[in-house]
């Protein structure tokens, strides 16, 4: 009943600050909107043009993608660890949001030569390959390196390699070009419009909803591939699934905010924290609205410290997320000692 009881009340805490940062994030900006001119554009007795344009066309897309892509990223680090048995394996440490990252760049040049004719669904699929490149690296060290802290070292190598082959492109992109791929490449949720952030949306909502089917079979996964396979669970496929779509949704959050630095690691450690539990059936709502507080919080931070300049993302999450990292080491450290 405890258990029960603090899980109740964690999720309520969760939901609670997710409102309150929709609310600032939507309320944050170089222009001032006061609440009751944005209650009045909400109901649409606004007479201000500006102040539509500005919460429909700029403040609302962007919190709601971080909302969305931020729960995308911390479930996509979940299901790592889990697949690693392993708190500091994520998409950032483990380089597959550095692949996706180069597809990405690879497809925007592309497109901005002609040879391509880019969209949502094809950006998306650019990332998704790259993502999954990048993991195939990783499970073929896997296969080799037995010991996790050297498969973490090898995954940062992967990642600084797809860096590095995407600042050579870079470099040798035009001038508006690199201008895009700059802003990209710090991470940004601003510019989501309409049709980016439906496809984000639809992306990360059947990826979801995908994980919380596979609840059950990661919960006996986490007990054991020996365990899961004496109780009806096909392991093969339930590590097939996990890589598929953790690379899916750490694909979609570089294809659209370009690479997004610790939230996989650090959200699910202080959501697990905090509800007291690792079970799937907890662990998957709530790492996505965990992420999706984690990234409000920290793009209202972007654009609000050096207003109105704007921080990249990444900068913002490294700040937030590097001392949880240094903990769950810490922890693991004391806990092998």
């Amino acid at each position: 009943m405890k258990q029960k009881n603090r899980i109740i009340l964690s999720f309520a805490l969760l939901i609670l600050l997710a409102l309150v940062f929709v609310f600032l994030g939507i309320s944050a900006g170089s222009a001032s909107i006061s609440p009751g001119e944005m209650l009045r554009v909400f109901l649409g007795r606004s007479k201000d043009a500006t102040a539509a344009a500005i919460l429909f066309g700029l403040r609302v897309p962007r919190t709601l993608a971080a909302l969305v892509l931020g729960g995308a990223l911390a479930l996509a680090g979940y299901m790592l660890q889990t697949y690693f048995h392993n708190p500091i394996a994520g998409p950032f440490v483990l380089g597959i949001s550095s692949g996706a990252r180069l597809t990405v760049a690879l497809s925007l040049i592309a497109a901005e030569h002609g040879a391509i004719l880019l969209n949502s669904a094809m950006l998306t699929g650019a990332a998704f390959i790259g993502a999954l490149i990048s993991m195939s690296a990783v499970l073929l060290l896997s296969s080799r390196v037995k010991n996790m802290s050297m498969l973490v070292v090898a995954g940062v190598m992967i990642g600084y390699i797809c860096t590095a082959i995407t600042d050579i492109l870079v470099s040798f992109a035009d001038d508006s070009d690199i201008v895009n791929l700059r802003g990209w490449s710090i991470g940004s949720f601003s510019g989501m419009k309409g049709e980016a952030l439906s496809a984000a949306a639809l992306v990360v909502g059947v990826s979801v909803f995908a994980v919380f089917l596979l609840s059950k079979p990661i919960g006996a996964y986490q007990l054991g591939e020996s365990y899961a396979a004496d109780a009806g669970v096909n392991v093969r496929a339930v590590r097939v699934a996990m890589i598929l779509l953790s690379s899916l949704l750490s694909g979609c959050v570089a294809a659209f905010a370009g690479p997004v630095s610790f939230v996989g690691i650090a959200v699910p450690f202080l959501v697990k924290t905090l509800f007291g539990t690792a079970k799937p059936l907890v662990m998957v709502p709530a790492c996505f609205l965990g992420g999706g507080v984690f990234c409000i919080l920290a793009d209202i931070i972007a654009r609000t410290v050096v207003s109105p300049a704007e921080l990249g993302i990444s900068t913002v999450t490294a700040v937030l997320g590097a001392p949880v990292v240094l903990v769950i080491m810490m922890k693991r450290r004391r806990g092998d000692a």
